[in-house]
């Protein structure tokens, strides 16, 4: 089963995606949840999602959010007919769509919702304003640019994803001597090694241990997401 959630207005439609699977999760609440971004698709199998079962339910809810524009989207283009005969529920949250992509999509999913921007509306955040915060370790900036993002329509789960990325990004720099051992690209290559000065190792792994744990804290009902956040932001 394939529920299609897509737009350009980011706030709306990560909303609603939230709020379905959430309430999937209530309702059937042995079902294993998946979610697969463009951080671990390379190391998600399509055909063990759609193949395998859960110990004590048949249904898996997996939430693609994203990975269209990955190769592990591509295996879902092409998967469709038989990700929509299964009895795992698959939520594919995207942004803008091209109408190919729409309408291969629209032929298999259960249910297709648009959430777009009105015509003139406010421009997105700037999301390196957020990272380089971060990186500086400037608590005060961090938190004035995550109150600016909300404020633009910016969610958590996005939000996250950022401060995450940037994490993620010093450790490897740490531990490479180039971009390219690294595995990124020269210039935030170059911005995390600056940033390195401004954390320890240890530090650094323990924040990536804390953002890693947040959405599974936030899904087993211990914490909301967007407070655990905050709280997190709070103490950097």
């Amino acid at each position: 089963m394939i529920y299609l959630i897509y737009g350009t207005d980011e706030q709306r439609a990560r909303d609603k995606a939230r709020a379905l699977t959430d309430a999937l999760q209530k309702r059937k609440p042995d079902a294993l949840f998946f979610r697969v971004t463009d951080e671990n698709e390379k190391n998600t199998s399509l055909d063990e999602l759609i193949g395998s079962q859960g110990l004590f339910e048949r249904k898996y809810i997996v939430l693609l959010d994203h990975v269209l524009g990955t190769q592990f989207g591509e295996a879902i283009l092409k998967g469709l007919k038989d990700i929509a005969t299964v009895e795992h529920v698959f939520v594919i949250l995207e942004g803008k769509l091209t109408k190919k992509d729409l309408s291969k999509i629209e032929k298999h999913a259960e249910k297709v919702q648009e959430y777009s921007k009105s015509e003139g509306a406010k421009e997105e955040f700037n999301r390196f304003a957020l990272t380089d915060a971060l990186g500086a370790r400037n608590r005060e900036r961090l938190w004035s640019i995550y109150q600016q993002a909300r404020a633009h329509g910016a969610v958590a789960e996005e939000l996250h994803g950022l401060l995450f990325w940037q994490v993620k990004a010093m450790l490897l720099a740490g531990s490479a001597q180039s971009a390219e051992e690294a595995g990124l690209k020269p210039f935030p290559y170059k911005k995390a090694k600056e940033a390195l000065r401004n954390y320890s190792e240890v530090e650094l792994k323990n924040l990536a241990q804390q953002l890693v744990a947040l959405p599974h804290e936030s899904r087993r009902g211990a914490l909301d997401f967007n407070i655990g956040l905050e709280q997190l932001i709070l103490k950097i």
